[in-house]
């Protein structure tokens, strides 16, 4: 008798996810040593290149079937560099170098802040309710400090006028990733479906007015982003509280 053949399953990862999984890395890395050159406009325009890929690893991952725990668990590392230790880094070496203790306490609470909104979003994954983020994701808490940063620079806006605000503003950043609050994450919206032509005329209007002001718009629509956590959760809860009542 011939001996029977043992079958092995073979062990990898998939490439073409992780490789935009890595180029959100990589451009979280570059943020940060353009940052330590002086080089704060290209340290802010990788942090948002950062969230392309990284909103395309997802997508590529499910479209082409390659979901895997080593994708998930490698984007997770990859966002925190991103999003949480970059926006802190270049804030912290553009604003709060000369406020001492107070800029590093600033810059550490949103660095901690996205670590631990990932680390919370990972152990729910399965629990979770689809259509809602427990806390500002790290990708829109990053993108705020971002674009408040490109616009200071875009304008000459002299940074010992606004560092206080900075200042308050990153440590909102940090504690609204770990707060309570719920925000849309838009999953429940048909990209595959078909739409009135006046929704593709939208959007063509939308990309365009982003593309003309991109660092008043998108520091706008993401400080919108994270003002709706709060009035969402509020409408919620005004709902529950009247359909208890009834």
């Amino acid at each position: 008798m011939l001996p029977e053949k043992r079958f092995t399953r073979r062990r990898g990862i998939y490439l073409l996810p992780n490789l935009f999984t890595t180029g959100a890395l990589f451009s979280g890395f570059y943020a940060i040593t353009s940052a330590m050159g002086g080089r704060y406009e290209t340290a802010v325009v990788a942090i948002f290149v950062a969230m392309i890929l990284d909103g395309l690893d997802g997508r590529v991952a499910r479209l082409t079937n390659t979901q895997s725990e080593f994708g998930a668990q490698y984007d997770s590392l990859s966002d925190m560099v991103s999003f949480g230790a970059a926006p802190a880094l270049v804030m912290y070496l553009w604003a709060f170098s000369s406020l001492g203790k107070v800029g590093l306490f600033a810059a550490f609470v949103h660095m901690a802040g996205g670590a631990l909104r990932l680390a919370r979003f990972n152990t729910q994954l399965a629990t979770a309710d689809k259509n809602y983020f427990q806390g500002l994701p790290s990708p829109a808490a990053a993108a705020i400090l971002a674009g408040f940063i490109w616009i200071c620079l875009e304008y000459d806006y002299d940074i010992e006028l606004f560092k206080y605000f900075a200042l308050v503003l990153t440590v909102s950043t940090g504690l609204l990733m770990v707060s309570n609050f719920r925000y849309s994450s838009f999953k429940s919206i048909d990209l595959k479906g078909r739409v009135p032509f006046i929704v593709a005329i939208a959007v063509m209007l939308a990309i365009a007015f982003v593309m003309a002001q991109p660092q008043v718009m998108l520091f706008a629509l993401f400080l919108g982003y994270a003002i709706s956590g709060p009035a969402i959760t509020l409408i919620m809860r005004k709902r529950k509280l009247q359909e208890r009542k009834s």
